[in-house]
């Protein structure tokens, strides 16, 4: 992921990680919704909500899901897109979403130039963008399926409503949990609660999640930056059914002659050997000494402290500072030929502030900055939940620290 970050062009960038984001949502949500007018479910606890969602989603499991869909990304604003064309990954658009109990996950979104596909397939998945002819891929983490039908796996028990609590109380130390509200989305009997941060760090406002009181599956998935009421990122459907899905749905591949971009990967920590792996190299003198550059490594950014140094891939330098939702990352690698400074990258136009001296590209959202300049030979990334001018004076620490 390193690699993708400091060697990605910043159109190319922003599908990759807005793409998956819109995947994971979908994951979360299987099925979303826009709220309707139909019935709405008795008024419950938390704990009881959970517990129930739980058990009904045991008792009456899904074979499948099919939804027309509305997905919402207010991430950029529309004056930096310079481009004619509608780019659904990056500007919203409506289409169609399909899931099956398999395991199964498509999302297409479609425009006047193209269709967008998000498509998980057990262990991996891929993500196109018809406005710049890229296929974006990689494979998820072990234990992230959808769901274990088919596998003969048990499912473990029921927890109990004092199990639940204590989760819940572990949880609200870092978060304040509001609801459930008694409500229906898309005419369905549902619940929906509103998660959010206690810590003042990070821009992150809540997530809002909706479920099925009949059913048990999440209806609903949007997030929020802090201060404002209009979500920046969501996934809903103007109609939904449930019940099995053709394989026929599924038999799509990523489009012939796109130019295909691999996120993630295994990184220095792989042996070669299945399932076996080398400890990460971490500290900031054995990190050094396998860098091709001098480390810039500052004690603070922004006023938190070093909490880890990590090597990555290519001989990168990983570096994060804080806890929690406040993390600042910053990568260094060796410069590439790559121009961090241009203010207008594949039809996305960006701000530009000067850095230490070098010409920075500033790529701010609601939900967070990513800062990229290059100064001696060594191009610098800055990505976190802050404004533009807290990454600007994190870069800043960072290159009077090289």
């Amino acid at each position: 992921m390193a690699r993708a970050l400091r060697t990605a062009s910043t159109r190319r960038l922003l599908m990759s990680i807005f793409g998956a984001l819109a995947a994971a949502a979908a994951c979360a949500a299987i099925a979303v919704a826009a709220t309707g007018s139909g019935p709405v479910p008795r008024p419950t606890s938390l704990s009881a909500g959970i517990r129930s969602a739980l058990g009904k989603g045991r008792l009456h499991p899904l074979s499948g899901v099919s939804a027309d869909i509305t997905f919402t990304d207010n991430l950029i604003d529309s004056t930096d897109l310079t481009g004619r064309t509608v780019d659904p990954l990056l500007q919203g658009a409506s289409g169609r979403l399909w899931w099956s109990s398999g395991g199964l996950l498509r999302i297409e979104l479609q425009s006047d130039d193209g269709d967008a596909q998000i498509v998980v397939d057990h262990r991996s998945w891929w993500i196109s963008d018809p406005v710049q002819n890229v296929v974006f891929e990689g494979t998820l983490a072990a234990g992230t399926g959808s769901g274990n039908a088919g596998t003969g796996a048990r499912s473990p028990g029921l927890p109990t409503i004092a199990s639940i609590k204590a989760v819940l109380a572990h949880v609200m130390q870092r978060f304040t949990i509001t609801g459930p509200t008694a409500t229906d989305v898309a005419g369905q009997p549902a619940y929906r609660v509103s998660v959010s941060p206690k810590t003042s760090a990070g821009l992150l406002g809540s997530v809002q999640l909706a479920w099925d009181a009949n059913r048990g599956i999440p209806l609903q998935f949007e997030l929020y930056p802090r201060g404002s009421t209009t979500p920046v990122l969501g996934l809903q459907a103007t109609s939904i059914s449930y019940g099995a899905v053709p394989a026929s749905v599924f038999d799509i591949a990523p489009p012939a002659g796109a130019h295909v971009v691999t996120v993630g990967g295994a990184g220095p920590a792989a042996t070669g050997v299945p399932g076996r792996h080398r400890a990460p190299i971490t500290g900031a003198r054995r990190v050094a000494a396998h860098l091709p550059f001098a480390l810039a490594q500052p004690a603070s950014l922004n006023g938190m402290p070093l909490r880890k140094v990590q090597l990555g891939a290519d001989r990168t330098a990983i570096l994060l500072y804080g806890h929690g939702l406040g993390t600042i990352a910053a990568i260094e690698a060796k410069a590439s030929g790559s121009a961090h400074g241009s203010s207008s990258l594949d039809g996305l136009s960006l701000p530009t502030h000067t850095v230490a001296g070098a010409t920075a590209t500033v790529l701010s959202t609601p939900l967070g900055t990513v800062l990229r300049f290059t100064k001696g030979g060594v191009g610098y990334t800055v990505v976190g939940s802050v404004t533009a001018a807290g990454a600007e004076s994190a870069a800043g620490e960072l290159a009077a620290g090289g």
